[in-house]
């Protein structure tokens, strides 16, 4: 039985299966053909051309489905949103479709044959190419971003992908890259990158806002500190120059008294003393009695003199202070100060005040002696108490009356009432670098508490702290 031909047989497949029925036809010894048998003949060349018309339009059929095919691959592969290169280990670009030439603007027949690499940027071939030779080392997918330059001019960021290099074109090893247009989205990034830099920028922009705010409040309160400082400054200058001023007048004042007592004591005492030596000369050589009594008289005299000059020498600075200390000048200054003033003034002081030399011995000396002398003066008491005791390694001396009092605030604001005395005193103590502190009030007395601090010890011993 003859085999029908099929679809898959081709044109030279049907020839040479004829060809072979022919020649067997002729090699045997025909018969003399009957008229069924040419009917017979005539039906099979009839099947045969069935055969072949139904063999015909499936070839049609397959060639149709074929077309329809490769317009379909042409349209996915040619019309693609992305580009595709075929390229060798080189970078050589063996195919490439129709996107990808409108990417990079050049025709899709001047891209054949023509190296990829012209067509990145320089800052990316590094890149480009260890993305190629990792293609065609391992069988894994790679992917890079490169920047690429179109020919017209113009440059835009695409992805490469490609696909293990398992296919060869003749001698060639090649690969499948596709690549895509990711400006939009590298600038995206840059844009989220600028708005995460701006966005660290505005916290610290907050950050030092909030900082020059906090430099500017301390600047404000600095400059509302120093304008205090200098309004005090000045307050103090003011005082000083008060102080500096009324010293001047008192020293005047002192020496106009130590003037008139000099004129009106002094002077009249020696010329008194005169006078009587002169009537001693004349009245030598009468009566002996009357002699005796004007040398008496003289003696007095000068006595009281001397008195007087010892007086002025104790109001300047009293011999005792130097000589034997603090306490015994004290003691004598107290002793005078109740029977003038008839006062009653208790001392209770302790040793540790020796302890003192020069400048500091003599300031709480003249502060005591200010302090009583303001009390009698103005305070219009009955009795006072002087207390120097050692209190946290300084010496303090307290001074308390039962007098009168006065106004605190009308001292330390500085007007007309204060005394030149306090002022004196405070700037005595602070030049020792002491402290001094008042405290009063109407009907309630007046304590003067002054302290200074003792000298260091080393070695067992005190080391005076003062210039010598």
């Amino acid at each position: 039985m003859n085999r029908k031909p099929t679809t898959s047989d081709g044109p030279a497949e049907l020839r040479r299966r004829a060809e072979v029925r022919l020649r067997g036809h002729r090699t045997k010894t025909a018969p003399i053909r009957t008229h069924a048998d040419t009917q017979r003949l005539l039906h099979e060349l009839q099947v045969h051309h069935i055969e072949l018309e139904m063999q015909n339009a499936e070839l049609k059929k397959a060639r149709d489905e074929l077309e329809v095919a490769l317009e379909k691959y042409t349209d996915l592969y040619d019309f693609a949103p992305v580009g595709y290169f075929s390229l060798d280990e080189s970078g050589t670009i063996l195919a490439a479709n129709l996107t990808s030439a409108t990417l990079l603007g050049v025709e899709r027949a001047r891209l054949i044959n023509r190296r990829s690499l012209l067509f990145v940027s320089a800052t990316s071939r590094p890149d480009f190419l260890a993305f190629l030779k990792k293609v065609f080392s391992a069988p894994t997918n790679r992917v890079c971003e490169v920047l690429l330059l179109k020919e017209g001019g113009g440059a835009f960021w695409a992805n490469f992908r490609a696909t293990p290099a398992v296919s060869f074109k003749g001698a060639r090893k090649w690969c499948r890259v596709a690549f895509g247009d990711i400006t939009a989205r590298k600038q995206a990034e840059e844009a989220q990158r600028r708005v995460e830099a701006l966005a660290v920028t505005n916290r610290e922009l907050k950050q030092e806002i909030v900082r020059r705010r906090a430099v500017e409040k301390a600047l404000q309160q600095s400059k509302q500190h120093e304008s205090q400082l200098l309004e005090q400054s000045r307050h103090t200058q003011e005082q000083q120059r008060r102080l500096a001023h009324k010293i001047l007048l008192a020293q005047e004042e002192e020496r106009k008294r130590i003037s008139r007592e000099l004129h009106d004591v002094i002077a009249q005492t020696l010329t008194g003393v005169t006078v009587h030596l002169a009537s001693l000369k004349t009245g030598a050589r009468g009566n002996p009695d009357d002699l005796e009594k004007n040398i008496s008289r003289t003696q007095r005299l000068v006595e009281h003199s001397v008195q007087i000059v010892h007086q002025f020498a104790r109001e300047l600075r009293p011999a005792v202070l130097d000589d034997l200390g603090l306490i015994p000048a004290l003691n004598t200054f107290l002793k005078n100060y109740r029977a003038e003033t008839g006062i009653l003034v208790s001392l209770a002081a302790e040793a540790a005040v020796e302890q003192f030399h020069g400048d500091k011995r003599t300031v709480l000396y003249r502060v005591a002696q200010e302090a009583l002398t303001n009390i009698a003066r103005h305070a219009q008491a009955s009795s006072a108490d002087v207390k120097i005791q050692e209190l946290d390694h300084a010496i303090c001396m307290t001074i308390t009356d039962d007098g009168k009092g006065f106004q605190q605030k009308l001292l330390l604001e500085g007007k007309k009432q204060q005394r030149l005395g306090m002022l004196g005193m405070r700037e005595r103590v602070q030049m020792v670098g002491g402290s001094f502190i008042v405290q009063s009030a109407p009907g309630k007395g007046t304590t003067v508490r002054v302290q200074i601090p003792l000298p260091e010890v080393r070695g067992g011993r005190r080391v005076s702290l003062e210039a010598p």
